[in-house]
């Protein structure tokens, strides 16, 4: 196993059930980021709060995280749903649609509002205080994400100084403009944690993200890299709620009623992003219905697109994944809640046959509350003034601490 569930040694919280992670990231015999860190010992329990709500848009996760240099502790985790109200806003904002410049205040006060109390209903139910709690790092709702314009920017809604002031607690948010700034994506940054989880090996390691947007971490010998790889489950959900109502596809029922049509996947398949060189990364102001709309004629059954749809999203991956390819037995970790869709699973399974697949909750990382635990390190990281970017993931020019502080006093 990568990543080992670890005894603590230190008393467990009342009705806490501790889970330890690690392996510190190692590359050629050095840790990439580790060598910052020289000088930061933490041998206290130090807890750290991650909030994570994603393209998907299907609640607020929220993870409470002991942060140690060389290992991370899951201490308690919840998700936390979005009224639905909110939720059609944020979409509506998400998808460039006519919105007005006082419902987005609106969205951005309301989410920082619905953050704070998901951290203090978690913070309820773990006997601890605001005062026990070094940071929250808050990633926030992204509703627009351009990077490669002439004007780069990005835009993620929750009002961090709300939130700080909502919690009693010190908030790190604004991740990625930093990166940006440096001539980067600004994202994913989630990769640089993944490395401080599994490292590298002799063969190939890629954990896989399937969130709305799909994305991944290669852990090679030589390197670390990581990308969008394309839609993940955001065209699937959009289908679904267009023609059943419903939010998402549970288990793909739906889906598995329908057939791939080839030539509607071949055609989505052309798209110029799926043949983008890395570093890149993509969101809903790319991958929506309106995009998907105009390459539907003559296919009218709305199953069978929702399958070509599944399709989609296990090939791009698929194909992504196996570019990487390196050493005899590589192995890919799935997590976010794609990991629990099992026809997307067993045809991305079926396009990688020589990769061993697992889930990371598998291997003491609960594959749910992945992204939050690595916002929740990413805040310890800037504490600190330690770098949190990969340039060789997201293009920036240099290593950055990143994010900002938001104080509650």
């Amino acid at each position: 196993m990568l990543v080992n569930l670890i005894k603590s040694n230190s008393p467990p919280l009342s009705g806490v059930t501790i889970v330890t992670i690690g392996l510190f990231g190692v590359y050629n015999g050095k840790q990439i980021l580790g060598k910052y860190d020289e000088g930061l010992t933490m041998s206290k329990r130090a807890f750290y709060i991650g909030i994570m709500s994603g393209t998907s848009l299907d609640g607020i996760d929220v993870a409470l995280v002991d942060v140690q240099s060389k290992r991370v502790q899951l201490i308690d985790a919840l998700e936390y749903p979005i009224p639905q109200q909110l939720r059609s806003t944020l979409l509506s904002i998400a998808s460039n649609q006519a919105t007005t410049i006082e419902q987005i205040g609106d969205a951005d006060h309301q989410l920082a509002a619905l953050y704070a109390t998901a951290v203090n209903q978690l913070l309820a139910r773990t006997a601890l205080t605001s005062k026990d709690i070094q940071a929250i790092g808050c990633h926030g709702q992204t509703v627009f994400h351009r990077p490669n314009h002439a004007h780069p920017f990005t835009c993620q809604l929750g009002d961090a100084n709300l939130l700080a002031i909502k919690t009693g607690i010190k908030t790190v948010a604004d991740f990625r403009r930093k990166d940006m700034a440096l001539g980067g994506q600004g994202a994913p940054l989630v990769p640089a944690f993944h490395h401080f989880l599994f490292g590298q090996h002799d063969a190939t390691t890629v954990i896989a993200n399937i969130g709305g947007i799909a994305n991944i971490s290669v852990l090679t010998p030589e390197q670390t890299l990581g990308y969008d790889t394309g839609p993940g489950n955001m065209l699937m959900d959009a289908w679904c709620l267009a023609h059943q109502g419903k939010h998402y596809d549970a288990n793909a029922q739906w889906a598995k009623t329908g057939q791939i049509i080839q030539p509607l996947l071949s055609k989505l398949k052309h798209d110029r992003y799926f043949s983008l060189a890395a570093p890149k990364s993509t969101g809903r102001e790319y991958f929506h219905l309106d995009w998907l709309r105009p390459l539907l004629s003559p296919y009218d059954d709305p199953a069978d697109v929702q399958r070509t749809l599944c399709e989609l999203t296990a090939q791009t991956l698929a194909e992504a994944v196996d570019r990487h390819q390196f050493g005899q037995s590589p192995v890919l970790y799935l997590c976010g809640g794609g990991a629990h869709n099992p026809l997307l699973v067993e045809r991305i399974q079926a396009a990688l046959p020589n990769w061993h697949m697992t889930t990371t909750s598998q291997h003491g990382v609960d594959s749910d509350f992945m992204e939050a635990m690595a916002f929740a390190w990413l805040a310890q990281r800037r504490l600190h003034n330690l770098p949190s970017n990969l340039p060789s993931v997201t293009g920036a020019c240099r290593f950055a601490s990143l994010g900002v502080i938001y104080t509650a006093d």
